[in-house]
């Protein structure tokens, strides 16, 4: 699948997407493994209460699960005005 990275994530990561192989059955599980492979991604991840998620462009949960999904965002809670 695909996961963007958007804002603060995209910079403490240093990508703006990538393609991942990934066992997880939930977003919660992807955000452990991506977060387990170094540091970059476990800063990016340290605290999942300052991110959103979007499963193939519709906003969604942490336990949200990712079967048949195609991409996986991130990003920190839009502001509005």
């Amino acid at each position: 699948m695909d996961v963007v990275y958007f804002a603060w994530v995209r910079e403490r990561i240093g990508l703006p997407r990538e393609r991942v192989e990934t066992r997880a059955a939930t977003v919660r599980d992807l955000v452990t493994e991506l977060s387990a492979r170094e540091e970059r991604y476990a800063a990016a991840f340290a605290d999942i209460s300052a991110l959103r998620v979007a499963l193939d462009q519709e906003l969604s949960e942490f336990d949200a699960p990712l079967a048949g999904v195609r991409e996986v965002a991130f990003f920190p809670p839009m502001t509005g005005g």
